[in-house]
């Protein structure tokens, strides 16, 4: 599916969101339905080795929704095998109208160890699980149209391999400079649909201390994301600390309604299809429907 057929479906702005996997069920039906209501295009959920399994959730979400494209952000390619994956799209694209997005990605070593994987060369490991996908016999109802799918793309092999083997590229923990960076690799195309943490709070001290604890230095521990923000300046003083300044405010765009709106605009401005908005919140339990109900006006607009 090419950019031409994703892009009016999910819009230009969606919301990316990892804690509706640890909320209970019926919380996360009221918060999809809201993100529905208040114009978002799509909603992208996370799937973590202790979180809800990415396509039963999906199937969840895509319930409680009537117009909103749903998508993996991403599902682990070492968490089910290519035929299960293969099968569980198809099912879910047609049930609900080709309202589902399949993100794939190859996921971070820590992670795939705990689940008893060896984490060993990723871009050839998700080259093999496309390949196994395409080659899958599967004998159910065939969606009206061909499942979308985008890959967890950093570096440039695996870009190129979304561009070529997949519908585009759902970069996730990435700067402005990545998305220019993926756009000149993608070509003019395929989607592209980074994900951007944001926080509505305009006093600096308060958003980075925030944005570090809830975010940033959580990632850090990963070498995929910390060896991919080095190929953009960043170094070992950056990564010190749970993030430096720079780097807090290269990942997470705080302050006022405005200038989330223009750290959405730059990704647009750089390349991007659809910008994947995060909400950050401190507690757990709150779904960030408050921060998004205020940015909804802006972000939607343009």
């Amino acid at each position: 599916m090419s950019q031409h057929a994703l892009a009016p479906r999910i819009g230009r702005v969606g919301v990316w969101h990892g804690g509706l996997g640890r909320l209970p069920a019926a919380v996360a039906r009221r918060a999809a339905a809201e993100i529905e209501r208040l114009g978002y295009g799509a909603l992208w959920v996370g799937e973590g080795p202790t979180t809800k399994e990415a396509f039963t959730h999906a199937g969840l979400l895509l319930a409680a929704t009537g117009r909103l494209t749903v998508a993996t952000g991403i599902a682990n390619i070492w968490a089910r095998d290519a035929a299960a994956a293969q099968a569980a799209t198809r099912t879910l694209a047609e049930a609900y109208d080709g309202r589902f997005l399949l993100g794939l990605g190859a996921s971070h070593a820590p992670l795939v160890g705990a689940r008893g994987h060896t984490y060993a060369k990723p871009l050839a490991a998700m080259r093999g699980y496309l390949d196994a996908m395409d080659g899958a016999a599967y004998e159910g109802p065939a969606p009206a149209a061909e499942p979308g799918r985008v890959l967890a793309a950093l570096g440039p092999k695996m870009l190129e391999l979304a561009r070529d083997r997949a519908s585009g590229a759902h970069p996730y923990f990435v700067p402005v400079a990545h998305t220019a960076r993926a756009r000149e690799v993608l070509g003019d195309g395929p989607l592209l649909a980074p994900e951007q943490a944001v926080l509505l709070e305009s006093d600096p001290a308060t958003a980075r201390a925030l944005a570090r604890e809830h975010h940033v230095s959580r990632y850090l521990t990963l070498s995929n994301y910390v060896g991919n923000l080095r190929r953009f300046g960043f170094d070992d003083e950056d990564f010190a600390g749970g993030g430096s300044d720079r780097l807090v405010d290269a990942l997470v765009a705080w302050g006022d309604v405005d200038a989330i709106r223009r750290r959405v605009r730059d990704h647009l401005d750089a390349g991007a299809d659809h910008v994947a908005v995060q909400p950050l919140t401190a507690e757990a339990t709150d779904a960030g429907l408050g921060q998004l109900t205020e940015l909804a006006p802006a972000l939607l607009a343009d």
